[in-house]
């Protein structure tokens, strides 16, 4: 018998929205090439690799086609969503992640997942002229964090007009850049979308970890603790984003869309 690997849109409503997320579920811990090769071959924004320890807790990783990433929302939902469907966990139980971004958890609030993820601090830096060239907007404001540049623009529309070069947006320093600004949507309070040219990703549909920084961002400059977020790429998904002292809790849905085996 092969690996289970399963292939699940996360951050989606219906089929074919939000981000789809590769699950590989592992017998035994493989190596890190191995990981690599199979994230390479399902060629989705990201692998999740889950291992059951034997305090019933899970090892995670993610890997996008290119390289492992350090901290990845999306597949974290798609991983919790297939341990409750295929009953490795009940549904009441709460799903620990031991992860190189520290320990995760998710927990089931009816149809919705809730993620428990670290805050991800930031800096305010001056509007540089190449990163807005590249971006193809005019920064109202720019901030830096671990990953890269999270600038907010004057308005949702321009989110949504965004054609970036990516090329010269590879040539900036960090793994992913957000752009963001409040929402022209009533449902929604903020927008955004992210790019991570550099890690082989161009445009993310919906990114868990990008909004570990929005909320932090969007807190400071509202004074709001929880945030209907929606990023507004071309398949687009929402996330609920609640900040809670240097943890944000991210809420969404998850859909199974492929299931398989995988056998080298």
């Amino acid at each position: 018998m092969g690996t289970v690997i399963v292939q699940v849109d996360a951050f989606a409503r219906e089929p074919f929205e939000g981000n789809p997320a590769g699950v590989c579920l592992l017998a035994e811990e493989r190596e890190a090439a191995w990981m690599q090769s199979v994230a390479a071959e399902m060629n989705l924004s990201e692998t999740a690799f889950v291992r059951r320890r034997a305090d019933g807790s899970f090892s995670l990783r993610w890997f996008t086609p290119r390289c492992e990433v350090d901290l990845c929302g999306h597949a974290t939902l798609a991983a919790a969503h297939v341990l409750w469907e295929i009953e490795l966990l009940q549904r009441w139980e709460t799903a620990v992640f031991h992860t190189r971004g520290g320990t995760l958890t998710a927990v089931r609030r009816g149809e919705w997942t809730q993620l428990d993820f670290p805050a991800i601090p930031f800096e305010q830096v001056e509007p540089q002229r190449n990163l807005e060239r590249a971006l193809g907007v005019a920064a109202r404001s720019v901030v830096k964090t671990q990953f890269g540049y999270l600038v907010e623009v004057e308005s949702a529309a321009v989110v949504r007009a965004m054609a970036p070069n990516l090329a010269a947006l590879r040539r900036i320093a960090g793994e992913m850049h957000i752009v963001t600004a409040t929402s022209d949507l009533a449902e929604y309070d903020i927008v955004s979308r992210v790019f991570a040219p550099a890690i082989g990703i161009d445009e993310d549909p919906v990114t868990g970890s990008a909004h570990c920084c929005l909320g932090p961002y969007w807190r400071g400059r509202t004074g709001g603790d929880d945030f209907a977020a929606f990023q507004a790429s071309a398949r687009g998904g929402a996330v609920v984003v609640r900040v809670r002292g240097d943890r944000v809790l991210l809420e969404g849905q998850a859909l199974t869309v492929i299931r398989g085996e995988l056998f080298p």
